[in-house]
């Protein structure tokens, strides 16, 4: 039977401090235009907590709304507040910063994460508060250092620093002399990935119900990497962020492969779950750090806040079928195989029509498309447009192609059968996997019957290929009635095979009779 989406966690935590001294764009532009407008501007385009709160989208992401309410909003968003907002929602939460600095600390395994005494008194009560975090993630919050010592750490290069509030409140120090995969940079991105890794697999864990020693495998799609000078991007992200979670009878491993990351990952997940190789596995992707502010200078140029002010993270539970959750089908798999080319008809058709056609289904049985779901407040200003919609775009003029649509239907299908963008710009957050936990509440709730996730992927990034990727799967109802009720083919020839041989032996009694 096909595996099972159990559960989701999706979780945004605001770091306007990470944004203002990690973000790459605003590191790069240090080095390149140290005296330029964009670094004398950029602070007073910083949102508050509780802006960040009341932003639309991320009200959608973490599930207080849907993304069919978002598409009732007037656009831009940025200037619209959601009322009443919370901090909780259904799939997870929008962490403060503070907090998420003490639950970052909590996954240091090697002292090199520091804070300072009264920044760690001020707050830990407050990280304590929230529902999700246990009792050993606090054990692990150390009590804080001396202010003298952090300064001299990051004035003397051997750490970076952290900030809260525009003060200095910590560092994350280098874990080698001279390793550069293991400098305070990396080492600090690498735990701030890992933390909000933690924080949505505890969100997960308690939307789907289960205990997290019901959980035997982990696959980390990050864009992030970890290793030394001898193994540079080794891993393993999966079992570093299993052990904070309190995931002990779990092993993982790392699946990579830029945007398409996610999608990939929950084809092993759903595989690995019908093989029977484990019976429950989390797919999880943690926040990246130099994504931060990536289009600032657009956003602070046309007078826009600096949207790009949270990491964004998430975990889907892939369990066995329980009879009653929403399915992964494996039977329908898109792929952007390397002959497929880059052309952006040959990409849609190989993740869209070309699996569907294969399973005698058009776009019209698909119920929801999600592509990649960037939120277009923080994309248009940049010149990147509405990624989603020209993703839509695309898949109805394949359609009108195929003849599955009439051209008088082009411009309808977006709303019929997309979604609007809400989901934070960290690669591989936004692509596809967002709408998981959506589609599975309205395949459930018999809304819907399938919807398409579709991951892509630009690998020339590496240097390594020009090549492009993705793939694709469908989420559906569940199935497990009907197969209970019907025959499967290795049935029908066992019942062939005693038939036959029944019959042979009353032959022989007869002829034993004569």
């Amino acid at each position: 039977m096909n595996s099972v989406i159990k559960g989701s966690g999706y979780c945004l935590s605001y770091t306007p401090g990470l944004m203002l001294h990690n973000g790459s764009t605003i590191t790069t532009e240090r080095v390149v235009n140290p005296d330029g407008e964009f670094l004398k501007e950029m602070g007073k385009h910083v949102r508050s907590y509780e802006d960040c709160v009341a932003y639309w989208p991320n009200q959608v992401y973490i599930g207080n709304a849907d993304p069919e309410e978002l598409r009732k909003v007037e656009f831009p968003y940025y200037d619209k507040k959601f009322e009443n907002a919370s901090r909780y929602g259904k799939f997870g939460e929008i962490m403060p910063e503070a907090e998420f600095l003490l639950l970052a600390q909590s996954c240091d395994c090697f002292e090199v994460f520091y804070l300072e005494k009264g920044f760690v008194e001020a707050h830990k009560k407050e990280l304590a508060a929230d529902p999700v975090i246990t009792e050993a993630i606090l054990n692990r919050v150390t009590a804080g250092s001396e202010l003298s010592e952090i300064e001299t750490l990051v004035s003397n290069g051997e750490a970076e620093g952290l900030y809260y509030e525009n003060k200095l409140v910590g560092c994350v120090k280098r874990a080698h002399d001279i390793d550069v995969n293991l400098s305070a940079e990396v080492m600090l991105e690498n735990l701030m990935n890992k933390a909000s890794s933690v924080l949505a697999i505890l969100h997960s864990l308690k939307n789907a119900g289960i205990s997290p020693d019901d959980v035997e495998y982990v696959i980390d799609c990050s864009e992030e990497a970890c290793g030394d000078v001898n193994q540079r991007g080794g891993g393993n992200f999966a079992k570093a962020a299993a052990e904070i979670a309190g995931l002990n009878n779990a092993t993982g491993s790392d699946s990579r492969g830029f945007c398409a990351g996610p999608s990939h990952a929950m084809i092993e997940a759903a595989a690995l779950v019908k093989a029977g190789a484990f019976r429950t596995v989390v797919v999880i992707g943690g926040g990246c750090v130099p994504k931060l502010g990536m289009n600032g200078k657009d956003h602070v140029k046309k007078g826009l806040p600096m949207l790009e002010d949270c990491l964004g993270a998430f975990a889907v539970i892939v369990s066995e079928n329980d009879g009653k959750s929403a399915e992964i089908n494996l039977d329908i798999l898109g792929r952007h195989t390397v002959g497929t080319g880059a052309a952006p008809q040959n990409v849609i058709g190989s993740l869209v029509a070309d699996p569907l056609e294969r399973a005698g289904l058009t776009v019209n049985d698909v119920d929801k498309f999600s592509p990649e779901m960037q939120n277009a407040d923080i994309t248009k200003p940049a010149g990147a447009g509405d990624v989603p919609m020209a993703n839509y775009k695309m898949i109805a003029a394949l359609a009108v192609k195929k003849g599955w649509l009439q051209k008088s239907e082009l411009a309808s299908f977006s709303e019929e059968h997309g979604l609007v963008g809400y989901a934070p710009t960290q690669g591989h957050i936004p692509s596809g996997v967002p709408y998981v936990g959506f589609a599975k509440e309205n395949i459930e709730a018999g809304k819907m019957n399938r919807v398409m996730i579709i991951g892509k992927g630009s690998l020339f990034l590496g240097r390594m290929t020009n090549l492009f990727d993705g793939v694709s799967f469908i989420i559906q109802k569940n199935t497990a009635e009907n197969e209970q009720g019907a025959v499967s083919e290795d049935e029908v020839r066992k019942l062939i095979a005693k038939a036959m041989k029944d019959f042979a032996a009353s032959i022989l009694d007869k002829e034993a009779e004569a």
